[in-house]
């Protein structure tokens, strides 16, 4: 069954099985929720939101039933990331006063009564994305902003379980931190490879880093700023308002994994009208879809088959 998980302005969250017109199940929230993450674990499938009051609830899929509330913040939860895993869970907030916290997943799904999550803060505030290295389940990459330098930088972290003296506790090793230029244009989006590679835009250009800071590859095949990136284990996607998107995929040869251009599609063949929303494009092994917005009352869904 292919599940999918909406949240509306009302903070009513709801559960679909993608083939029925009516949802699964709802629950209305007692505050604006602005972040959502589903995962499957070896006890079933959870779907984690985070809301406007710093709390992160843990429910049951798809009956929606509570199994956890947690504070994690006095600040609003903008982004919720579980580890490959299943283990970990990324929680943080744009607010400039949060520092990002990881939890233990475990103590979400079995919470004890009286005791908190075993968690731990990441020294870095002002985060803007994050994400999870596919093939290293603990090792998480953050992209975070220097308001008073208008700099952007990336910090990678291990995360380890230890235990002394009869306490269990979280380690967050950091590995590796760098700046961007000043006169690079800060990034909105980003992903990673193998844990060691880190892939963002800047402006219509598409940049290739390693975690320390080394750049390896720029590509500039967009004429207009990236608008969207999307990045899994093996394909990376851009689209621009420029009417195009772009595909590449992670080749592994040689020190260092490294892109490798692929082809570059047009969303709708000879229509030049302006979108009114940013194109947004996801993939996988057999297909490409792309959601293009005209006007703002419609959308088109492209899709592409891929012949591997």
């Amino acid at each position: 069954v292919h599940l999918a998980f909406t949240v509306d302005l009302e903070g009513t969250v709801k559960v679909w099985n993608c083939q029925d017109e009516d949802a699964l199940a709802a629950l209305t929230m007692p505050q604006a929720c602005f972040s959502l993450e589903a995962f499957l674990t070896k006890d079933g499938p959870f779907l984690m939101v985070g809301n406007s009051e710093g709390d992160i609830y843990t429910l049951t899929v798809p009956e929606l039933r509570s199994v956890s509330k947690v504070n994690a913040f006095n600040y609003s939860v903008d982004f919720l990331h579980c580890s490959p895993d299943k283990k970990w869970i990324f929680a943080s907030g744009t607010h400039q006063h949060i520092l990002p916290k990881v939890l233990f997943v475990e103590c979400l799904l079995r919470p004890s009564e009286g005791e908190s999550p075993l968690s731990v803060s990441l020294p870095f505030s002002s985060c803007c994305r994050a994400c999870w290295a596919p093939r290293r389940a603990n090792r998480i990459t953050m992209m975070f902003r220097r308001a008073s330098f208008k700099k952007t930088g990336f910090s990678t972290f291990d995360l380890t379980l230890e235990r002394t003296g009869g306490r269990t506790a979280i380690q967050a090793h950091q590995i590796a931190s760098f700046l961007l230029p000043v006169h690079m244009e800060s990034p909105i989006w980003m992903g990673v490879s193998d844990g060691n590679m880190i892939v963002f835009e800047s402006g219509p250009y598409l940049f290739l880093f390693t975690i320390n800071g080394l750049q390896l590859q720029q590509f500039d095949d967009h004429e207009l700023t990236i608008c969207n990136l999307w990045v899994d284990s093996l394909h990376v996607l851009t689209t621009s308002m420029d009417n195009y998107l772009h595909m590449y995929m992670w080749e592994e040869e040689g020190r260092y994994p490294y892109l490798k251009s692929c082809f570059h599609l047009e969303h709708i063949r000879n229509d030049y009208t302006p979108s009114c929303f940013f194109p947004k494009a996801i993939c996988d092994n057999t297909s490409v879809v792309c959601v293009v917005s005209r006007s703002r009352e419609t959308s088109i869904l492209v899709m592409y088959s891929l012949n591997v």
